[in-house]
C-alpha cells in the first residue's frame, strides 16, 4: 500500500490497527504523538498532541485546509505507507496546491518505485442506496466524481470504483431519467480533458469496464451485490487490447463506442455502455480475466461462516480456515492489542425477554420464506393491522415451539386465540426484521445490526449478531481487531462509524481479493507486452 484516505477517524483507528500497526488509542494515553505515526491529520480543530480528541472529531466538521491543524509535509515525504484522515475534496485540493507540488510528484511515481499501478475506492453511498435518501442532488453523490479527479492527480494505470447496486437505479431529474453510473463512468473517460497539460499519463482518459456483481459468487459467505468499475488508463488499454484474444478482447472492445462518445462530448445514452450483469447471469464472466467474480463452487453459508462461534468445541468451516489462512497474514494489530484465546469483537447482544421471544417467531417464519402468505399473516399481527390468523397459517405455525417470556423458556400453543393473543402482545413497528437462514447465504449485512437474529434456537440464539459474526460472513479473518466503540445511535449516527457500521460498509474482504487477483493478472499481461506492442491508439487497433 501506497496511501489511503479514510474519511472517519473510527473507521481510521481500525484501519491503522490492522494494516499499519498502530494502536492509536495507546498512543494517545502515551507520550507518542501522531506526528510519529504513519497515521496523518489532514485537518483537524485538535493538535498532534490530542490524539484522544481526534479519534473523536466529527469528521462533519473538520476545519478549512490550513486554518487550524494538520499533519502533511510539502515534501511528501513522510506520506509513504500512510493513512491520511480527512475529507477527499480537501485531499485533492492540498494536491492541487503550488506549495504541496513536490508530495504530488512523490505519490505520481510512487515514492521511487515507478507509475501508481491502482487506486481504489468506495465513495459513500448512502444517497445512492435503495434504503437511503435517493437524492441525487446530493452533496455526497459528488464523490465518485472527487475520486476522479483523484485518478487525474495521481494517474494510475488501473482505477476501481466499488458502490451499491442503487447506484445502477435511475434517478428522476427535471423529468428524465439519469444513469448515476453512467455519469461517473463519462467523468473517467474525459479525465485529463479539463487541465490536461498536467495530466501525463492520464491525459487521453480512462476506459470503463461496468460489472454488476454477487460476492457470494466469489466466495463470500453473503448475497451482497456491488457496482464495480474497472478503468484502464488509454495507453494500458491499448496495450491490452493488443494481447487479448476472443472474451477476453470483446470486454474491453464493448466500450469503446461509449468512450470516444464521451471523449468527444457528444450525447450519451444508457445503452451507449454495457454492463456486464454477473449477479444476475452467474456464468457470464467464465472464461475471461473476470473468471475470479464467479467461482465455480457452491457459495458459502451463514452456518458455515459461524456457527462455530454458537459454543465452545465445534470446529471451524473450511470457509473460516479458508479467510484466516488466506487473509490472516495481512491483518498485523500491534502487541497493545491482545487477542487472547478468544475471538474478538464477539460481544453477545442483551435483549428484553420480549424481543427474545419476537426473534423466535422470526426463526420460525424463516422456514416458510420471508414473503410467504403465512409470514404476511403474522406480521400484520406484529403489526397491529390484524388481530385473527386465518386457520392454514395456525395449522402451520401450531407445531413449532415459542419462546414465553413470563416462562422464560419454549413452549408449544395448542390454542389459536392464545397464540393469537401472544403475538399481538409482541407488536413492533420494525418491518424489515428476519432470521437468518442457516444453510444459505446471508442477506447483505448493513450498518445497524437489528435487522438480523441468528438461526439457532435457543437461549443463546434469540438475539442480533455480534460484531464478530457479521464480520465472519462479510470474510473478515479473526485477526482483523474492529476498534472504537461497538454501535451508537440518535444523532451521531449522521457522523460515527462504529463497529457494526465498519463492517456493514466494507468490501467483503474476500471479493477485494478476487478483484485484487484481477488487476494484477492485468498488469502481469501489460508488462509482458511492453516491449512486443507498439504504442498504436486503441481505436486503430479496434
Amino acid at each position: 500500500m501506497l496511501l489511503a484516505n479514510e474519511l472517519s477517524p473510527m473507521a481510521g483507528e481500525t484501519f491503522a490497527c490492522n494494516l499499519l500497526g498502530e494502536d492509536l488509542t495507546h498512543a494517545a494515553k502515551s507520550s507518542q504523538v501522531s506526528g510519529q505515526l504513519k497515521t496523518k491529520w489532514l485537518s483537524s480543530k485538535f493538535g498532534r498532541h490530542e490524539l484522544a480528541k481526534r479519534l473523536q472529531e466529527n469528521p462533519q466538521d473538520y476545519p478549512p485546509l490550513g486554518t487550524q491543524f494538520g499533519d502533511l509535509d510539502e515534501d511528501g515525504t513522510d506520506l509513504k505507507g500512510a493513512l491520511v484522515v480527512g475529507n477527499v475534496r480537501q485531499l485533492n485540493a492540498w494536491l492541487n496546491e503550488p506549495s504541496n507540488r513536490k508530495a504530488l510528484e512523490e505519490i505520481r511515481h510512487g515514492f521511487g518505485s515507478g507509475n501508481i499501478d491502482l487506486v481504489s475506492g468506495g465513495p459513500p453511498c448512502q444517497s445512492f442506496s435503495m434504503a437511503g435518501s435517493r437524492q441525487y442532488t446530493h452533496s455526497r453523490n459528488d464523490l465518485p466524481w472527487e475520486f476522479a479527479k483523484f485518478v487525474q492527480l495521481t494517474r494510475p494505470k488501473f482505477a476501481l470504483l466499488e458502490n451499491v447496486t442503487g447506484i445502477l437505479r435511475p434517478f428522476q431529474v427535471d423529468g428524465s431519467e439519469v444513469f448515476a453510473w453512467v455519469e461517473v463512468a463519462k467523468a473517467f473517460a474525459r479525465i485529463g480533458i479539463e487541465g490536461g497539460d498536467d495530466a501525463g499519463d492520464a491525459r487521453g482518459g480512462y476506459v470503463p469496464l461496468c460489472l454488476h456483481v454477487n460476492a457470494k459468487f466469489a466466495g463470500v459467505a453473503q448475497n451482497r451485490t456491488r457496482f464495480i468499475m474497472l478503468s484502464f488508463r488509454r495507453d494500458v488499454f491499448d496495450i491490452l487490447l493488443g494481447k487479448m484474444i476472443g472474451r477476453d478482447r470483446e470486454l474491453l472492445l464493448s466500450s469503446v463506442e461509449f468512450f470516444e462518445k464521451a471523449r468527444a462530448g457528444k450525447p450519451i445514452r444508457r445503452d451507449d455502455l454495457p454492463l456486464y450483469d454477473a449477479a444476475k447471469t452467474r456464468n457470464l464472466l467464465d472464461g475471461t480475466f473476470l473468471a475470479g467474480l464467479s467461482t465455480p463452487a457452491r457459495p458459502p453459508t451463514t452456518m458455515d461462516a459461524i456457527d462455530d462461534l454458537r459454543e465452545h468445541g465445534l470446529a471451524q468451516s473450511e470457509y473460516v480456515q479458508g479467510i484466516n489462512t488466506l487473509l490472516g497474514p495481512q491483518a498485523l494489530p500491534p502487541k497493545t492489542v491482545t487477542l487472547g484465546t478468544e475471538v474478538a469483537n464477539h460481544v453477545l447482544r442483551k435483549h428484553g425477554l420480549a424481543v427474545q421471544a419476537r426473534f423466535r417467531v422470526y426463526q420460525v417464519l424463516s422456514k416458510f420464506g420471508k414473503k410467504s402468505p403465512i409470514a404476511a399473516a403474522v406480521y400484520k399481527l406484529l403489526r397491529g393491522s390484524a388481530h385473527e390468523l386465518d386457520e392454514e397459517s395456525w395449522k402451520q405455525l401450531s407445531s413449532s415451539s415459542y419462546f414465553i417470556p413470563a416462562q422464560g423458556s419454549f413452549h408449544q400453543f395448542k390454542n389459536k386465540i392464545f397464540f393469537e393473543e401472544f403475538l399481538t402482545g409482541l407488536q413492533t413497528k420494525k418491518s424489515s426484521q428476519q432470521a437468518l437462514l442457516p444453510d444459505e447465504p446471508a442477506p447483505a449485512a448493513v450498518s445497524i445490526p437489528d435487522d438480523v437474529c441468528h438461526y439457532h434456537m435457543s437461549l443463546g440464539g434469540l438475539r442480533t449478531l455480534t460484531v464478530r459474526e457479521m464480520a465472519r460472513i462479510q470474510s473478515f479473518p479473526d485477526n482483523y481487531v474492529f476498534r472504537s466503540k461497538a454501535t451508537t445511535g440518535g444523532e451521531k449516527r449522521k457522523y460515527e462509524v462504529p463497529q457494526y457500521t465498519q463492517v456493514g460498509n466494507a468490501v467483503p474482504p474476500i471479493l477485494g481479493h478476487a478483484l485484487g487477483q484481477i488487476v494484477q493478472g492485468l498488469l502481469k499481461q501489460y508488462h509482458q507486452s511492453l516491449g512486443q506492442t507498439e504504442d498504436s491508439s486503441f481505436l486503430h487497433a479496434a
